[in-house]
Formats: structure tokens, C-alpha cells, sequence
């Protein structure tokens, strides 16, 4: 078996499935659930991996307070039926996968959406082999801005990189090692982790999210690892 430079930590950006959706002539929010079938398959192969660290932006504020109301309907009905799965799941539990959810979706999601979101993280709490994080009603500018309230309510005199990153709800993550972005737009969006991707290599597959195979997902890995990482040096 071909040996890997791998990424401690992953970030994925799963975009397109709106437009895959719309090119095999499917509502928007077929899309999506098409993209948790995808996601499902390239975790499997992001853990059979060893990849300790995984974090996936599922909706960003502006997903649920910009979108049509049908649309963001959908979405959360995609996140009410699968995060109870998440808590059951045998493979979730035999890698002993610790689950969290990083944004404003507690106070932003209906009840019911909020209690699956619940189940896998209290079921997962324990386990410490691998960690898959899901960013939920999450912006990047809005972490950062919490983070400088935070600082200024606590009134810090001295203000460093350690002070600012422990403010933020990401605190608990590593540095990103690699980004990947579906959908053939090679753009951040919305300050995504700024503080977490400085040295971040990052790739772009011109495929949706919903084709992004995990034959696909190893092309991106098999890049990554030829690369020299240089670190600002």
C-alpha cells in the first residue's frame, strides 16, 4: 500500500450542491441530501486513513438566514434525520469518533433540530482516537468578533496570538494542514477559520461536492503529500 505524507487536520468546504443539484435538473435541496451520502463515504476514507482531525463547514449563517425558506427548510430536515445517526452509528463508535458542532446553531435552530445535534455529541464525549467537528450557523468573522468581545468584556491589558486564540470557539482545533474546497471556485468564504489555515495548503477540485468521490478525494491527497511545506521559512 502507497505510503502518504498525511494531514493532521482537515477542512472541507463541501460546495456545489446546489449547482449539481440544478445540473441534473433536482430541487436545491436535493443536493444537499446527495452530499451527506458523499460526505459519509469520504469520512470513511479520511478514518481508514488515520486522519485524526476532520472539520466540515455544513452551513454558514448566511445558509440559514439568507436562503429561500424552502431551502433552509430542507436543510435543517437534513440535519434533524442525520445527527441521530451519527449517535448510533457502529463505525462512529468502533473508531471511537468524538463528535462536536462549533457555531451559533444552538440559539439560531429550532428545538427539535438542536436535540439531534445533541445526541452524537453527548454519546461521543469520551472518545479521543478521532475528531470530527462540524461548523454549523459558523462564520469566520463572526468567531473572530466574539473572540474580541470576549477579550474586551474580560479587560485584557496585554492582547497576543495566545489570548486571541483561546477566545475562540475553535480553540480547542489544531492548525489546518489542508483545505479543500469543492466546486471549482478557488475562494475562502466569510473569514473561514482564519486563525486555524495561515500555513494551510489548500485544493479546489473543480468537481460539486456530490461527485466529490472518495477516487477524487485521494487525487487531492496524493498532491498534498508531494508537497514541500515550508512554513514561512
Amino acid at each position: 500500500m502507497k505510503k502518504y505524507n498525511l494531514p493532521r487536520h482537515l477542512a472541507i468546504i463541501p460546495d456545489g450542491n446546489r449547482r449539481w443539484a440544478r445540473k441534473h435538473s433536482l430541487k436545491p435541496w436535493e443536493g444537499y441530501y446527495q452530499g451527506t451520502k458523499t460526505f459519509e463515504k469520504i469520512y470513511r476514507k479520511i478514518v481508514s486513513l488515520g486522519i485524526p482531525y476532520t472539520t466540515f463547514w455544513i452551513a454558514s449563517l448566511d445558509n440559514l438566514t439568507k436562503r429561500p425558506k424552502e431551502e433552509i427548510h430542507f436543510l435543517l430536515d437534513v440535519f434533524a434525520k442525520n445527527f441521530p445517526k451519527l449517535a448510533k452509528a457502529d463505525f462512529i463508535h468502533r473508531h471511537q469518533i468524538r463528535v462536536e458542532a462549533i457555531g451559533r446553531w444552538r440559539e439560531m435552530l429550532p428545538k427539535n433540530v438542536v436535540e439531534a445535534v445533541e445526541m452524537p455529541l453527548k454519546a461521543t464525549k469520551k472518545y479521543q482516537k478521532f475528531f470530527l467537528t462540524f461548523l454549523m450557523a459558523y462564520n469566520g468573522d463572526d468567531e473572530l468578533l466574539s473572540a474580541v468581545k470576549e477579550i474586551a468584556e474580560k479587560r485584557k491589558k496585554r492582547i497576543n496570538w495566545q489570548v486571541l486564540r483561546n477566545s475562540l470557539w475553535t480553540k480547542n482545533l489544531p492548525p489546518v494542514d489542508l483545505l479543500i474546497r469543492t466546486g471549482g471556485e478557488p475562494h475562502l468564504s466569510a473569514y473561514f477559520l482564519s486563525c486555524h489555515i495561515g500555513y494551510a495548503q489548500m485544493s479546489f477540485p473543480e468537481v460539486y461536492f456530490p461527485d466529490f468521490t472518495p477516487k477524487e478525494f485521494m487525487k487531492v491527497i496524493d498532491e498534498y503529500s508531494k508537497k514541500e511545506r515550508r512554513f514561512g521559512k
